[in-house]
């Protein structure tokens, strides 16, 4: 457990030093809030779905824990490019505790990135429906972080090039975001669209974010919960099964 506790504080302590990779990685998700939030607002309100804002805000917030914590994988083949890996493998401790430390540090900092987003909203005009569902909130996001970033430590763990996980990533991300109803509602969907959103995990996180938040949820919390715990234990085993199988 120890090892879980020190892989974790070091990419927190990681993160925290890196101020351009804190304001980068809000940057993306607040070009969408802006350019879709405001532009596409009108549109929303003349169908008469109600505030833009209000509805792509959770969506967004996934697409930011989804892009911090899938990426975090690629600091696996750093440390095994600067010999870090090596060290840690060698400590005479199960390699699944080393890799649950690195998920969990990855997911906390996904975490503190969605969170950041969501205060971003506020200020953009964006407004829970209840104070009181917030932790259950924070729980969606918990769950959807540790997802990716199991995902992302799988795929790090398989290829050896930075390169290839860049390229796998980027052709995975944009498909689950654009796929998961973070930017436009589930309901009447074309048929082929429908299955598709329906096996996207991330489906599911925003879904219960937007349940949580704003109380427009499709399939329902229990659901959304039971699907993204589901598919979290799924990837945390797959990560953990691969990170076992690293040769150096």
């Amino acid at each position: 457990m120890r090892a879980i506790y020190i892989l974790w504080l070091r990419q927190l302590k990681r993160y925290l030093r890196s101020r351009a990779r804190i304001i980068s990685s809000l940057a993306q998700p607040l070009i969408y809030l802006l350019a879709l939030g405001y532009g596409l607002s009108p549109v929303f309100k003349q169908a008469n779905m109600g505030n833009y804002i209000q509805f792509v805000t959770p969506g967004l917030i996934g697409m930011t824990i989804l892009f911090t914590s899938i990426f975090s994988g690629i600091e696996l083949l750093m440390d095994r490019q600067f010999g870090f890996l090596k060290e840690t493998l060698v400590a005479p401790v199960p390699r699944v505790w080393i890799i649950l430390g690195r998920i969990l540090g990855g997911a906390t900092i996904a975490m503190i990135q969605g969170t950041m987003f969501l205060g971003v909203c506020f200020v953009a005009g964006f407004r829970l429906d209840h104070w009181s569902a917030l932790p259950e909130a924070f729980l969606f996001m918990a769950l959807t972080a540790i997802l990716f970033t199991a995902l992302g430590s799988a795929i790090g763990a398989t290829l050896q090039d930075m390169q290839a996980f860049q390229f796998v990533v980027s052709f995975l991300i944009m498909p689950l975001f654009l796929l998961s109803g973070a930017i436009f509602p589930l309901t009447n969907l074309p048929k082929a669209l429908t299955i598709a959103t329906n096996l996207n995990p991330l489906t599911y996180g925003v879904d219960g974010l937007r349940q949580s938040l704003i109380g427009a949820g499709h399939f329902g919390l229990v659901t959304d919960f039971a699907v993204l715990t589901g598919f979290a234990a799924l990837f945390v085993a797959l990560g953990s099964y691969r990170f076992s199988k690293i040769q150096l």
